[in-house]
């Protein structure tokens, strides 16, 4: 799993990469955690999700957009993630580490966008594009 942050524009965009579509979208999400802040401290508790949504790139879409949203509820920074898909490719399964948001300096990562999104069968895997509002 490998991820890096790409400059884009005004937002920021993720770039990752898995052997696996569990493993890619883990890698967006580890490239998520590392848009909000540079190192994330110990602590925090683990929290279960699911989501389910079709075609695969409305998955990926959906399960980022729910880590943000358990973000905002839960005010946790969500690391630490861990996907099962379940179901074939439209369903997922997935647990993240909360840690929670005042023990963090973070920058505010707004949402994240169908722009210029990217979700592709390599010979080696997966690769996915990720733009997220800033």
């Amino acid at each position: 799993m490998s991820f890096e942050l790409c400059d884009h524009t005004a937002d920021i965009a993720v770039e990752a990469t898995g052997e696996t579509l569990a493993a890619t979208f883990e890698s967006v999400a580890d490239g998520l955690t590392a848009t909000h802040c540079e190192s994330v401290p110990a602590g925090g508790t683990r929290f279960s999700l699911a989501v389910e949504a079709e075609p695969i790139e409305a998955l990926l879409f959906d399960y980022l957009d729910e880590l943000i949203y358990q973000r905002d509820v839960r005010a946790v920074l969500p690391c630490e993630h861990s996907v099962t898909m379940a179901g074939g490719t439209g369903r997922l399964e997935a647990s993240a580490r909360g840690v929670d948001l005042s023990s963090v300096t973070a920058r505010e990562i707004k949402a994240v966008t169908y722009s210029e999104m990217a979700l592709d069968r390599t010979p080696t895997g997966w690769r996915a594009y990720v733009v997220f509002d800033v």
